[in-house]
Formats: structure tokens, sequence, C-alpha cells
């Protein structure tokens, strides 16, 4: 053993003596002024070496190296014996991942980590995944097009464990707004990002090892800090997304304090009085120019620095690409790398998370339409990927009224609720106020336990597994909760299906106390509208089909009626809905109508009037919409739901419909869905009141904008019901109507060719266009200043539901 002063000899002795230029060694990599080998070396704090001994690394304690084996580090960094512990808070960080491990054989990692980055201008997006933890980190820097006053330079990290994270947003210190770039640079490695863990310690409140990631940051310009934010992403996206929401009892816990060398730390103790979120900056090297700490605000010189991110939360456990699919669906890893990777970085076997960065967390609606898309190419099993979403949705139900958790509310901002009520716990919760949540549940066990052979063989195993996680269900099995959220469809949906019952009373609104309900989650998602669309004609029908299903498979024996009455439910559901959404306009009108929006709009675009040789035909997003429109009147994507879950038997009702939809899908905007950049979720043209134009716009989070899976969806929707027309069954009457059947095939065609065309986009969340130089042109969302009254909506750059191309191909026998 070699004693500590010795190791602080050495390692000063060579940062001593390597001061000179870069080696011609390219193995050698730098700290501070010295190089060094990995295979012999820890780089600590950017600027500290400490020798590699017998394969293991030592760690840094204060001015010494020492192995944690013999020796703890005490909180001031002093040296102590026998060790309690290993590093002390803000010590034995490494710079760049050792060749073996940070501190011992807990640290080790046997895999390498895994570095994505992802360009989505003015965002750059880098995830690092290792054996200890995920993050993802998000660098916002001006370009010369930025609209400045919703685009300035931003570092944020988020981790999906708790949906936690850290933004820092930053101004020029001198010069004008957009001046100051920033981004990061390549240290040791071929990526950016290198992983964090230092092993709990006795000075420790959570207990857990700290871990997170370390970068270099470049600024072209002196800055200074603006607003740091330490803890939840819903605190951060409160601020970025709301109006500028800093809350106090956040705010005023982060501690400012300096470190060496020339370094400063941002740290907070999380509400929970256990947990910390930490950010430290320290110049890359020796002659770097200190951080500046002046009355808690922070400023820096132009240079690079090394900001290392990290926290001590309890981990989620990943699951990697390999882990993520089956296993006839491994090639799609070296086929679809990008998307694989972002799959696993999304991937845990606790739960699917939504989306990197915004939504690193649960939310039901989003996993269960996923899994419906992506189940073909998932791994099936204990512990596999269909398996934590199903578990997950369970775990999270409300069991006193069935209803399933939209979203999942965990760590600090959980923490924050409960003291908003005067209450003491750091107990997650769960938000229930959609409605189309709650008919996803029983689709997706039909398609899993019924329908897959592993699925099958799960089906005793896996429903009486008890809920664990303090959700409040501890106890119950996950039959007694799927049986509860089955007893809600069914009683939601009896009425209507009752004789006479086929008003608009019995179809499914939204809660009393809430204005969104369904996919279309913004204030004028949906116009206002209390009765959705899709929900009543599609996820309705869908979850009653399955629930009879399930009956007739042994499920729920305590309603073995539902074998016969959720079938019947399901037929009248599906034959009697349609009528209150359609919309008819006369030819004359609609040519009209498109013309006035298109003047109204402002856009520049043209109306294609001429291409309206016919009434259009389509059906609208909701009923009883603002304004006092009984019907809101926007062309939609919502057709894809009907197309994809179910499988109607009125022949004349699934002609129109096709046919209808074909026509939308084929027409450009405004007279239909399509433009050069993907298929519209709305289309607001046949209106007619000024407030469709206002409502549905190129900047609006759920207007004339481009989402990836409904696309998807759309795609395999179509694709079903064209293999109708091929299959064991008498075919439907469409498939024999030479003008409709070539109308839904060309349809099918032209909405892939649009699919292919705007690859690049698939895996994000949404975007949306600028109408230039005699064209539409793809611009992200986040790029466009919002609507009026509104804050900016910054798309994900990977979302889960996004990733859903992986299993949706294209048929190109239907070619």
């Amino acid at each position: 053993m070699v004693r500590p002063n010795t190791l602080h000899l050495l390692s000063v002795l060579i940062q001593a003596t390597s001061c000179a230029p870069p080696p011609v060694d390219k193995t050698l990599q730098p700290c501070g002024d010295s190089y060094y080998l990995p295979s012999q070396y820890t780089c600590y704090a950017g600027a500290f070496l400490c020798p590699v001994i017998n394969g293991e690394s030592t760690l840094q304690c204060g001015p010494s190296c020492y192995d944690p084996s013999v020796y703890g580090c005490d909180a001031n960094g002093e040296l102590v014996f026998p060790p309690t512990g290993s590093a002390a808070p803000g010590t034995g960080t490494p710079s760049s991942p050792p060749s073996t491990s940070s501190a011992g054989s807990a640290a080790t990692c046997t895999g390498a980590p895994t570095n994505q980055h992802l360009s989505d201008p003015p965002y750059d997006n880098f995830f690092y995944s290792d054996c200890h933890s995920a993050s993802q980190v998000v660098v916002t820097s001006p370009r010369p097009d930025s609209n400045l006053t919703i685009i300035g330079p931003r570092f944020l990290v988020a981790w999906p464990a708790g949906n936690s994270g850290v933004v820092a947003f930053f101004a020029p210190q001198s010069g004008s707004n957009g001046s100051l770039g920033i981004e990061l640079v390549n240290g040791t490695g071929m990526q950016p990002l290198n992983g964090v863990f230092v092993p709990a310690d006795s000075s420790s409140l959570s207990g857990n090892a700290r871990v997170g990631v370390s970068t270099l940051v470049r600024l072209n310009v002196s800055a200074s800090l603006q607003v740091a934010i330490l803890g939840s992403i819903r605190s951060i996206r409160d601020f970025t997304e709301g109006p500028s929401l800093l809350r106090p009892e956040i705010q005023d816990a982060v501690v400012v304090s300096t470190i060496e060398p020339r370094g400063a730390m941002l740290s907070r103790l999380w509400l929970d009085n256990i947990t910390t979120t930490e950010i430290s900056i320290t110049p890359a090297d020796d002659g770097g120019s200190a951080v500046s700490v002046d009355n808690g605000g922070l400023t820096f010189e132009a240079g690079t620095y090394n900001f290392t991110a990290s926290l001590d939360y309890p981990q989620l456990t990943q699951l990697n690409a390999s882990e993520v699919l089956n296993e006839q669906s491994q090639d799609l890893i070296a086929q679809n790398p990008d998307q694989t990777t972002s799959l696993s970085f999304l991937s845990y076997s606790e739960k699917l998370l939504a989306g990197a960065w915004r939504f690193l967390t649960y939310f039901g609606r989003d996993s269960m339409i996923s899994l419906l898309l992506l189940q073909p190419v998932l791994s099936e099993g204990e512990g596999s990927a269909v398996e934590a979403v199903i578990s997950a949705v369970l775990e999270r139900i409300n069991r006193t009224d069935g209803s399933v958790c939209h979203e999942e509310t965990i760590g600090d901002y959980a923490t924050y609720l409960h003291q908003q009520e005067n209450v003491t716990s750091t107990a997650p919760g769960c938000t229930y106020q959609m409605v189309d949540t709650d008919y996803y549940l029983m689709t997706v066990m039909e398609e899993y336990f019924t329908k897959s052979v592993v699925g099958r063989s799960r089906r005793s195993g896996f429903f009486a597994t008890e809920a664990v996680l303090d959700f409040g269900n501890q106890g119950f099995t996950y039959e007694a909760l799927a049986l509860i959220n089955a007893e809600k469809v069914m009683n939601t949906s009896t009425a209507f299906a009752q004789p006479g019952g086929q008003v608009a009373d019995n179809l499914v609104h939204l809660k009393e106390d809430q204005i969104v309900g369904e996919w279309r989650d913004s204030t004028y998602g949906i116009g206002g509208g209390r009765i959705p669309y899709d929900v009543n004609t599609a996820l309705v029908p869908a979850a009653l089909r399955s629930i009879a299903v399930l009956a007739a498979a042994g499920f729920f024996p305590e309603h073995p009626e539902w074998n016969t009455t959720a079938g019947k439910h399901a037929q009248i559901w599906e034959d009697e809905t349609l009528q209150f959404f359609e919309v008819v306009v006369p030819e004359a009108e609609a040519k009209q109508l498109v013309t006035d929006y298109t003047t109204v709009a402002g856009y520049g675009f043209p109306s294609h009037a001429g291409n309206i040789t016919s009434n259009v035909t389509y059906h609208g997003l909701s009923l009883d919409g603002n304004n006092d429109q009984a019907l809101v009147k926007v062309m939609n994507t919502d057709d894809c739901f009907r197309y994809f879950l179910l499988n109607t038997t009125n022949q004349t009702q699934l002609t129109a419909f096709v046919n209808q939809t074909a026509n939308n899908i084929r027409q450009p905007f405004p007279v239909g869905l399509s433009t050069p950049v993907g298929l519209l979720v709305a289309n607001p043209a046949y209106g007619g009141a000024p407030v469709y134009a206002a409502n549905w716009t190129n900047n609006a989070y759920h207007g004339t904008v481009v989402w990836s899976w409904p696309m998807a969806m759309m795609a395999a929707g179509l694709q079903r019901q064209l293999a109708r027309c091929s299959g064991p069954a008498t075919p439907p009457d469409f498939c024999s109507d030479s003008a409709v059947h070539p109308n839904v095939l060309a349809a099918y065609n032209h909405l892939w060719d649009l699919i292919e065309a705007n690859t690049p986009q698939l895996s994000s969340e949404v975007w949306s266009w600028q109408y230039t130089d005699g064209g539409f042109a793809f611009v992200p969302l986040g790029a466009l200043p919002p609507p009026p009254g509104s804050s900016p909506t910054e798309s994900d750059v990977r979302q889960l539901w996004s990733l859903t191309f992986l299993a949706v191909r294209r048929d190109v026998s239907l070619r």
C-alpha cells in the first residue's frame, strides 16, 4: 500500500512537470495542464491526478489521494482511519471515467457507457448512460435566425431518476443579446459527456451514491449566470413554459460557494431534507480565468469550463437496447442505432418514460399508445418492456373509481405539492384528469395476454403480483386493480348502449373541473369542447371489445356476463357515435371557406380551392366547444384511432368513412391535411368563425402542426383496414368499390411518401413549418414565437410514442 502523502507527492510531481504542449502520444489525455494515461491515473475536478493501483482508482480527498479500502475522507476533506466512507462532498468526482472503476468494485461498470448526440438547432441534445445512471444534457445557443425573445443561452441536465434536473440560464456580460454562444466540447474522448459516480459516505443524508455527468462547456464571450433552478424538471418547466415562475422555497435554498480550483458550486437540499442536487463550474485548465462569485451571482470570462452536475437520488434500472427489444427484433439495433438508443434511454424495468427532456417520467396514455404500436418489436415476459408498461399502469390506478393515472408526480415536486396542502410527505402522486387514458388498458391487456404466446404464459404469475409502489394500492393484486378499471369502462359506457340511450348526454364528457382530457391536452386542443371525438368513437368501443375478449378468455370471473354484454355495447358505440361529430360542407361553401381562411390566416400559401369538386366531409374534434360552437369544426387526424383499434362492420358507414379520410389525407392543406413537412393534426379552414384561424396556428401545440405518432397510427390503421380486403374473413364492401379502394390505397402510399420524406424529424415530438419562397419548410415548434398570451412550447427531441416507426413499417406490397 502506498501511503497517502506519497500518492499526493506523486500526483503533484506529475502536474508540476507536465505543463507542456500537447503530447505526440495521442493516447495521453489532458488533466488541467498535465497529460496522463487513463490506465494509470484518474483526473479529478479537471486538474487533479490520482494514480490507479492494482487496477483500482484511488480517490481525491482534499490535497491527497487514497485507497478507500484503507482510508476514508471526512466532510472537511481530511483523511480518516479506519474508513467510514468514501469521497467527501464535492470531491472524488472524476473529470473523465477511469478505465476500470471510480472507487472499488461498487463503482465498476462492466459495459461501456452509451453516448448519443442529437442536434435540433437551436437545441443540442446529449445523452449519457452507464450502469449507475442516465443523464440528458441540453445546450441552447442562439443562431443568427433565432428569435431572441424566446431563445437564449442555456445549460440543462435532466435525469429520469425523480424526474429531476438542473438548468442554468446565461447572458452576455457585455454586448448585445444573442452575442453569447455556448457549446459542449469533447474532452478526453469522442463524446463530451462523462459519468460521475461517488459512493455514499458517512456525511450523506440520503445514503445514495452521487451520480450525474461532467462535461466541458465553451463560452465565446464573457457571461453571467442569470437564473439557476435545481431540483425537479417540473419546476424547470414551470419556469420555461409558464410565466417564468420561480418559487421562493426552492430558489432560496440554492447555496453558492467557491471551490478549488478557482471554481464555484451551486447546491440545493431538496424539500425532503436528504437529497441534494449540485452543479460545479471550474475553469478547464490552470490558465483559465476563475469563476467570479459576487453576492450569489456568478460571472465568467470567455473560455472553457468544466460543468459537473450530480444528485444523490435512487436510480432506475435501465433496459439496454438489447433488453428492450424482443429476440426477433435485435437486428434493429444495427439498422436503427439512433432510434434504439433513444428507446433504451426511455425504457426502465420500472416504467417507460414519455419523452426527453420535458417528460422524463411516467405518462399513462403515452406509454400505452406506444406499447400498442411498438409491441411487435418489444421484449416480453418477466422484466420486459411490455410488462414494464402494464405493471406501471396498474400500480398507479385510482382504486376508488378505476381511473388510470395520467402523469405521476415524484421527487422534489411531489414534496412541494404536499407542502402546499400543509402535509409533510415525500410520497409520489398522480393526476387523473384525463378521460381517454382510462380506455387503453383493456386493449393493451388483450393484445398481450390473449394474443401473445409469452403473454398467455405469464397471465397467472403477472396478475397474482401485488402492488408495491406508494400510490395507495399496496397489497392489491394486479388482477384486482385491472378489474376495477374494467368496471369503470362498463359503468361509463352502459347508459349510451341502452335502448334509446344514443344521445349526446350519454357520451363520455371531460371531467367537470377540467378543460383538457385527451391527447390534445392544450388550452385550445379540442376548442374547449366537452365531448371528445377520439374517446367516444374509438377508445370506448375498443375497450369494450377487449373486455368481451378478455372475459371469454376467463378474465373477470366476477362478471361472466361481460362475455356478451361488452360486445353488444361495443357494437352500439361503433355504429352510433360517428353521427354526432360528422361535418358535411357543400362544395361551393367549402371553396369559399378555404379561400377566406387563406386570407385571414395570412401565411401566404395558396387556397387550392380548385381541388374541391364535391362536398367535403370530416369529423370534428369535439362537441360543446368555446364561443357556443356546438361542434368544433376542425378537420383532424383522429380518424387514426378508429382505423387502428376497430374493425367496424357497418358497411355503408365504413365505406364512407375510409373514403372521406383518404380524401383528407391526399388533399393539400388547407383543403386537406397534407403538407410537404407531414400530415397536420388540425385544419381549421372549414370552421368559418374567426376563432378557428386564431386558435389553431402553426405555433400552437395542437394547431396546424405535425405530430409523429398520429402519422404512425394512421399508417398502421390504414394498413390494417386494407389487410381486411385479403384476410380470411369476408372482405368489407369498400374493398370491391372501384372508386373507394384505389382512393384508400393511394392515401396509404401518399402518407408513407410524406413519412419517408420527413425521416429526420420522425423521432421528435412535434414540429411545425413556415411558408417561405413558395413552399412549406420545416421548423422546430419551439423556435416560433408562441401564440399571444402563451409561453413558448419546446418540443422534446425524443418522444416515446414517436419511436413507433421502429415497428410501423411500410407494406411495399401495397405500392
